[in-house]
């Protein structure tokens, strides 16, 4: 058939995929696709999700026209596939991204849905180019419990009392690999949270992965083949990195201007050149409440240590490196306490830059917020090595032109899922 007006009920398939390795083998029922025609060209792809309770799944989706698999980009997909719990769920499916159009004939179009669990890691090999083998792994939770991977920890924090569910990888720290030749991005779950020290509520609707560290001078060289640092060492967060060669410039061809030009970046800039050497295109700095709630990790207190007695110096000495136990330089990521997310050094060492532009004195609140349209200097997060402990804390917040070039100056990683 062919999807045109003509064609809004597309066929039907129902797939049912198990997992045999779990105790009770997740299934997808009840498939239905239908085309939102004549007012929208989107398929909605509804579907049942059976698994055990609590249990997050990502859902794989092939489309077939017969038994012939259709060559379809995973952006084509948005909603409905990462992070889903049980019950119902929808994929929408865009065919103006793929070479599907209303101009393709699909006379037979039919779906599998498989689902899976959900990684807690993902490990990025900067060695290798895109697509090559082992370029990219997973690392799962039940890998991670059952020694596969090293070190690990359940539940490593409380706030103010209260367990923070959480199985974190500790064994990362124990190879420079992971510091230097790979990149290590830990799965963050959809939720809600405040942000700021006005306590702003935000939704973030979609899962995404946090760098475990700030991206370190052997990182950046793997990528880039230079190190702009102050502080040289190949396991020191990258310094002295301005907004404008992360990203790209406002007045570049093309124009990068976040968030009127969303995620699009300069093919010569950092992100650029990570985009194309690992072919993952979602590569990005974190928006201002990503970063915040992947700081927090589902804590509510200052530092993300979830404690309520000690002082800011006695979280700061166990949390990150400040102008009371630094002195006065940045040092190797990942040797301070992570949060209960496995984040490493989320207070001080370098100040790490985010998407938004700044706004005063309130940040933007609500669901998946993208910050302020317009402004002349961008946000960063987390203070740095010469710093007060006081300024380190989850909620504080700086501000500088995207120009500013200072060896307080870093990043982190994010990579947000469709």
């Amino acid at each position: 058939m062919k999807t045109t007006r003509a064609a809004a009920v597309l066929s039907v398939a129902a797939v049912i995929m198990s997992m045999s390795a779990m105790a009770a083998d997740p299934t997808i029922s009840g498939v239905m696709i239908q085309q939102r025609w004549p007012w929208s060209r989107l398929v909605d792809i509804d579907y049942l999700l059976t698994c055990e309770p609590g249990q997050s799944m990502d859902i794989t989706v092939s489309l077939y026209n017969g038994d012939d698999l259709l060559d379809v980009p995973q952006a084509s997909f948005s909603s409905g596939l990462y992070g889903v719990q049980r019950g119902a769920g929808r994929i929408v499916w865009d065919p103006s991204k793929t070479a599907y159009t209303n101009d393709g004939f699909l006379p037979e179009l039919r779906v599998a849905l498989t689902p899976a669990l959900s990684p807690l890691y993902m490990i990025v090999d900067l060695t290798k180019s895109a697509g090559e083998a082992g370029q990219i792994e997973y690392v799962y939770e039940a890998g991670l419990t059952n020694g596969f991977w090293g070190a690990w920890v359940r539940n490593p924090v409380t706030n103010a009392g209260t367990v923070v569910e959480s199985v974190i990888w500790t064994g990362v720290t124990t190879n420079e690999i992971y510091k230097t030749d790979k990149l290590v991005l830990r799965r963050i779950s959809a939720g809600a949270s405040t942000i700021g020290e006005s306590k702003v509520a935000v939704t973030l609707s979609r899962d995404f992965y946090a760098g475990v560290y700030q991206v370190t001078q052997a990182q950046w060289a793997q990528v880039s083949g230079t190190n702009p640092s102050q502080f040289v060492d190949p396991t020191n967060p990258v310094d002295k990195v301005t907004y404008n060669i992360i990203r790209g410039l406002t007045n570049s061809i093309p124009a990068i201007d976040w968030p009127e030009t969303g995620a699009l970046v300069l093919p010569s800039s950092f992100l650029g050149l990570l985009r194309a050497k690992t072919g993952l295109s979602e590569f990005d700095l974190p928006t201002e409440a990503q970063w915040e709630y992947a700081c927090r990790a589902g804590t509510t207190t200052a530092f993300n240590n979830g404690k309520t007695s000690g002082s800011s110096n006695d979280h700061m000495n166990e949390l990150g490196w400040w102008n009371g136990n630094s002195e006065s330089t940045t040092h190797p990521v990942g040797q301070k306490m992570p949060n209960a997310w496995g984040l490493y050094d989320m207070h001080g060492n370098v100040r790490e830059w985010c998407l938004d532009w700044w706004i005063d004195p309130l940040v933007v609140g609500g669901a998946d917020p993208d910050g302020p349209e317009s402004g002349i200097h961008r946000v960063h997060r987390g203070s740095y090595y010469s710093q007060s402990a006081g300024s380190c804390s989850s909620e504080y917040r700086w501000r500088d032109p995207p120009t500013y070039n200072a060896v307080s100056q870093g990043f982190r990683l994010v990579m947000t899922l469709p």
